[in-house]
């Protein structure tokens, strides 16, 4: 399409232009939903930072074991509000949906009766919550930056009431320091990284080593995001992947990036001693409108989903999942002592022998290319298989919508009240 291809399009098919050839001016109408949608998440960030600073704080200061208990389930009451937010945005500004399916034939493939199982429906026949496990590593292809925003709204459908009060990411360390979402987001105890892997290895381990046994103890959820590709794919990032696949003899990808091993793997090694059924639970993601070799940002953006007001129509994710224990190669740990965290290069889990990183990153690459092979059939025919099913971005009850809102302080008061009464 060209440029003035834009004046053409429907509206309904804006998305399938790129960013650079859409009408770059906005009527009053998406100007004021614009405003509207920058206003209502920032008043709502706001309010969830300004609760974890001036209420949660002091609660963590104080040297009570149950003030600790107090602040760390509140901090997960704000990580909830925050995720019901995600959700509240994609409903009032950027309406979309999931199209969930499930492997059938290849790797971590699912059965007809264990998707039968899965898949919850009202008496309408609607999907209402999917019955996956609540302790799990998530991976997936990295095509556009609001992929995390999606994965995120994903776990809400978890479960009768979501796991997106226990995701947890890894980040860039400057990011901790960013306002209002900077600080939010090392209240929710994410990991700050400092892309230098002699030290970051360490740090890696051990926090998700304590969040593990953790979550084991407290039987709580737990779910780790990670990009194994690093970033998404793009004219800078495909050369780049195109030259390594080359230069190290190995076959490149057409759809998607080599991905890289090594994070992915230390996190499992930390994970998996300390959740015995952990399992990994793969996505392979795509959005209509990006062609086949096309590149997702030129497509969307924050920018251009929430304030242009141009969302994917729907989002299609195809699900395989593995029992780390059982199905992923990720070595021998028999020797790790599950109650203690790693704190130093010599642990087991931070020092993997040569042998078992290659095994690993020959079954990921293989993954990866069964995962390249999925989203060109998709590109064929628009579909990753049947059966599949869509859930509407929608909040459940209005309960969640108060708490995306940030009208959740009343119910956290109450809440330490009645713990401290107690």
């Amino acid at each position: 399409m060209t440029a003035t291809n834009a004046t053409t399009t429907s509206p309904e098919l804006y998305y399938t232009l790129p960013i650079s050839q859409r009408s770059k001016s906005l009527t009053w109408t998406r100007t004021l939903l614009a405003t509207a949608a920058a206003i209502v998440f920032a008043t709502a960030c706001l309010t969830i930072n300004a609760t974890q600073i001036g209420f949660l704080l002091p609660l963590r200061l104080l040297p009570f074991q149950w003030a600790r208990q107090i602040y760390t389930d509140c901090i997960r009451f704000t990580k909830r509000a925050f995720g019901c937010l995600l959700i509240l945005m994609c409903q009032w500004f950027a309406p979309t949906s999931l199209v969930i399916s499930f492997e059938r034939e290849g790797k971590g493939r699912f059965t007809p009766e264990q998707i039968e199982r899965i898949v919850r429906k009202d008496q309408d026949g609607r999907v209402v919550s999917l019955d996956l496990p609540s302790k799990f590593v998530l991976i997936a292809n990295h095509q556009v930056y609001a992929d995390w925003w999606y994965a995120w709204c994903f776990t809400y459908f978890i479960g009768a009431n979501g796991v997106h009060d226990s995701v947890f990411i890894t980040l860039k360390k400057s990011l901790q320091w960013l306002p209002v979402l900077g600080w939010a987001m090392r209240f929710y105890n994410f990991i700050f990284l400092a892309r230098s892997w002699v030290s970051d290895r360490v740090q890696l381990s051990t926090h998700l080593s304590a969040l593990g046994k953790a979550a084991e103890q407290e039987d709580s959820p737990l779910v780790f995001f990670l990009y194994p590709e690093g970033t998404v794919v793009s004219k800078d990032t495909r050369p780049i992947s195109k030259k390594f696949a080359d230069k190290t003899g190995i076959d490149d990808m057409t759809n998607v990036l080599l991905p890289r091993s090594t994070g992915l793997h230390y996190s499992l090694r930390s994970l998996g001693p300390r959740i015995p059924d952990l399992k990994l639970l793969d996505i392979t993601t795509v959005y209509p409108g990006i062609p086949p070799m096309g590149y997702g940002q030129s497509y969307y953006t924050l920018r251009s989903i929430f304030l242009h007001g141009i969302p994917p129509p729907t989002i299609h994710m195809h699900l395989r999942m593995f029992d780390v224990a059982t199905n992923v190669p990720i070595g021998d740990l028999s020797k790790t002592n599950a109650a203690v965290n790693p704190r130093s290069s010599s642990a087991v889990e931070v020092e993997i022998p040569e042998k078992e990183k290659a095994s690993f990153d020959v079954w990921l690459r293989e993954l990866w290319h069964e995962k390249d092979m999925s989203m060109t059939k998709w590109f064929n025919g628009a579909s990753f298989g049947e059966p599949s099913f869509e859930i509407p971005l929608r909040l459940r009850n209005k309960t969640d919508m108060c708490n995306g809102l940030g009208f959740f302080l009343p119910t956290i008061v109450g809440y330490v009240c009645s713990r401290i009464g107690k």
